[in-house]
């Protein structure tokens, strides 16, 4: 079972406001990258921190561009080192929809819109007015793109796109890949925002939100051979659930996580809210997963 830090929220306090649906990457040199949205000024930002449990202060990495008409404001995303350049796919969000663009950097840090209109936008009736929260792996010259779709307030399902050059995208005809379980009373509502990771024994591992209802949620895993279908869920579900009278009371959203390989832990990270205040936590599990703990 996944067992919350003891320093928890490990980033995030009144003076940053509001922060979340992180994004977690290890880099070469062993320390940790977050990417995370913050409310306050509607930016995206980044954090680096040794341990994944101190991090450095935000900075900015990408402003809305309100002269666009369709990113009023930005957040939700993930970013992605190919060579030496780093990608972004990020979510912007105006006049009740979202979209899902994309930017690029030299250094990491300051980022430049690749093209000025959406590479992803809702079209299909499953996907409402909105398409946000991109994860994307690069895997033998493709570019493969999880993603949420339906309502703006809280999306409804998970879909799945590929690309050859991370601007021209091309929907799953299996879209919707993952839809809420009513037989589970912990996302009986609806699922989404996702972080897909390939693991050797398991294919691919799938860490989403799972809502019980519109104002709770958790953190929620599955696994499949291709990461596109035969999805089984785990068994130790929910993995994170919210905390009475603890900082993440109300719900426990967007997970990220990495696995450790010489400690043997996995490393989850999510935003927690109680009321009006959102912060970054942290939680563990020691040893990986296996076969057996997924139906």
């Amino acid at each position: 079972m996944f067992v919350k830090h003891k320093n928890n929220p490990v980033f995030g306090n009144r003076e940053t406001g509001t922060l979340f649906d992180p994004y977690v990457a290890k880099l070469p040199d062993g320390t940790f990258r977050m990417d995370v949205s913050t409310r306050k000024d509607n930016t995206l930002s980044v954090s680096f921190s040794d341990d994944g449990v101190k991090w450095s202060a935000p900075r900015v990495t990408l402003a809305p561009d309100e002269s666009a008409g369709w990113e009023q404001m930005v957040n939700r995303n993930c970013v992605l080192r190919v060579g030496d350049t780093y990608k972004m796919w990020f979510t912007g969000q105006a006049n009740g929809n979202s979209y899902i663009g994309f930017a690029q950097s030299e250094n990491g840090l300051d980022f430049k819109r690749v093209c000025a209109e959406p590479v992803i936008l809702p079209e299909a009736p499953f996907e409402g007015e909105s398409v946000m929260n991109p994860c994307v792996l690069y895997e033998d010259g493709v570019y493969r793109m999880w993603f949420s779709a339906g309502e703006t307030y809280e999306p409804n399902v998970l879909c799945y796109a590929e690309s050859k050059d991370g601007i021209k995208w091309e929907k799953s005809p299996l879209n919707p890949i993952l839809e809420k379980n009513e037989r589970k009373d912990y996302e009986q509502n609806r699922i989404g925002g996702c972080q897909v990771i390939r693991h050797p024994v398991l294919g691919y591992i799938i860490f989403y939100i799972g809502y019980r209802d519109i104002h709770t949620a958790c953190v929620c895993a599955a696994c499949s051979d291709d990461g596109v279908s035969g999805f089984r869920r785990c068994r130790l579900n929910p993995l994170v659930s919210p905390s009475e009278g603890e900082w993440d009371a109300d719900s426990c959203y967007k997970p990220t996580a990495l696995y450790d390989s010489e400690k043997n832990i996995w490393r989850l990270w999510y935003n927690g809210r109680a009321k009006g205040f959102e912060y970054i936590g942290l939680a563990q599990k020691q040893g990986d997963f296996s076969p057996d703990d997924f139906e």
